[in-house]
């Protein structure tokens, strides 16, 4: 118990200090004596919070925590009244952040000392980014404000209250998963934007798109088609939904290597130039004037009502997905998988997986997976008939037409099957 307690009083300290450092720096320049609070200072109001916090736990009485801080609040934030009058200035950050720093040592005290001082971490850190937040502050406008507010009720609010099971006989409808998948479409939208802006056109959707595939290429390329619906210019959306392509591709074949290595020698060649066709084309459109000169986007980076249309769309075709799944049967694991990855290749890949070797034997799990891998990018391309313009969807078919045929010609010459 006593360790457990140093711990805890060292971690109020510390936390106290960190905090400091950050207030201390940014008023380094006021002579001594001329500022409510700074290192010494807010490391004794973390020691103090943790003493008692430590005090209210062994002698069971809440209040005497309360009291501390209320009598604490009311003295730091009347001197620094009292220096704010001195300069003129008009800010109750100093007295949040104090009263922050005495809760959190008290907390730290309590017992829960990994989350008190990782908040006063991020306490520390919110406080050193004033200038940047401010500065991100003068150049949003007010849609951007709009759509991440509208983001945020539609993943807090809109996405708990619905129910995470299939409402259908083929268990294709289920709305939480449907929501899911559209909010995580319109994070994406919103992400891509947001880099689009910080570091321009090219780098930024080639940014976005990257980190989106790692979690859904289908909802990269809603969301890219969407963005090239609204703003005109498709030239680098085109090349951010083929990045997508080939990080999907190339994160079935880690999955593969993890879950049935022995599959991988047989379907990685035909996999492989796929990805190599995607790679080129997002090369070639990344590259070019439109991508590297563009100006960065002034509309809004989501709207509501594309988004509920195309959550409608989402819907409809895993309705007829999960009903082509279901009457087909397990036994055809090549149309199966085919129609199970029309918007979820990870899902077709882990089943494909499981039962190679287990009833399916090795070639055919290969040609399916690699069926599915075809399935997906015409489920991609779906999406972008629903989402984007038809220069969009039109070169995205094309260059999935090459990668497919450019795959198939290795499988044939290399006869891995």
């Amino acid at each position: 118990m006593t360790n457990d307690l140093l711990v805890g009083l060292a971690v109020a300290l510390a936390i106290g200090l960190v905090v400091g450092l950050e207030r201390g720096w940014r008023l380094r320049d006021e002579p001594d004596g001329g500022r409510v609070a700074g290192l010494r200072t807010f490391g004794l109001t973390g020691l103090l919070g943790g003493a008692a916090g430590a005090l209210a736990a062994e002698f069971d009485s809440p209040a005497l925590f309360a009291a501390t801080l209320v009598t604490f609040g009311a003295l730091f934030a009347w001197y620094e009244k009292r220096e704010s009058d001195r300069r003129g200035s008009f800010s109750v950050t100093s007295v949040i952040a104090a009263i922050t720093v005495l809760v959190l040592g008290g907390l730290a005290a309590s017992g829960s000392w990994i989350a008190a001082g990782a908040s006063g971490v991020v306490v520390a850190c919110l406080l050193a980014s004033r200038d940047v937040v401010h500065g991100l502050l003068r150049r949003l406008t007010w849609p951007e404000v709009r759509s991440a507010l509208l983001l945020l009720a539609m993943s807090v609010i809109v996405l708990p209250m619905l129910p995470d099971r299939s409402i259908d006989p083929w268990g294709g409808i289920n709305p939480f998963q449907i929501w899911l998948f559209t909010v995580l479409t319109a994070a994406i939208s919103y992400a891509g934007y947001v880099a689009v802006r910080v570091i321009g056109t090219a780098r930024g959707t080639l940014v976005a798109s990257l980190m989106g595939a790692l979690v859904s290429s289908t909802a990269v390329t809603a969301a890219l088609g969407r963005r090239a619906r609204t703003e005109g210019a498709t030239r680098q959306f085109i090349g951010g939904a083929a990045v997508a392509a080939m990080v999907s591709i190339l994160r079935v074949l880690v999955l593969v290597a993890l879950l049935a290595p022995a599959l991988v020698p047989l379907m990685i060649a035909p996999a492989l130039v796929a990805a190599a066709v995607f790679g080129g084309a997002a090369f070639i459109f990344l590259r070019g004037p439109a991508a590297m000169n563009g100006p960065a986007p002034a509309g809004n980076p989501f709207d509501l009502a594309p988004l509920a249309i195309f959550a409608a769309a989402f819907t409809i075709v895993s309705v007829a997905s999960a009903a082509a799944s279901f009457y087909l049967g397990p036994s055809s694991v090549l149309a199966t998988a085919g129609v199970s990855a029309i918007l979820d290749v990870d899902v077709a890949t882990l089943s494909v997986a499981r039962l190679a070797g287990e009833g399916v034997p090795p070639a055919t799990a290969a040609q399916a997976i690699l069926v599915a891998l075809a399935a997906n990018g015409v489920g991609r391309v779906v999406v972008a008939v629903v989402a984007g313009p038809v220069r969009y969807w039109r070169t995205l078919a094309a260059i999935l037409a090459a990668a497919i045929t450019a795959a198939a010609a290795v499988a044939i010459l290399l006869g891995p099957f």
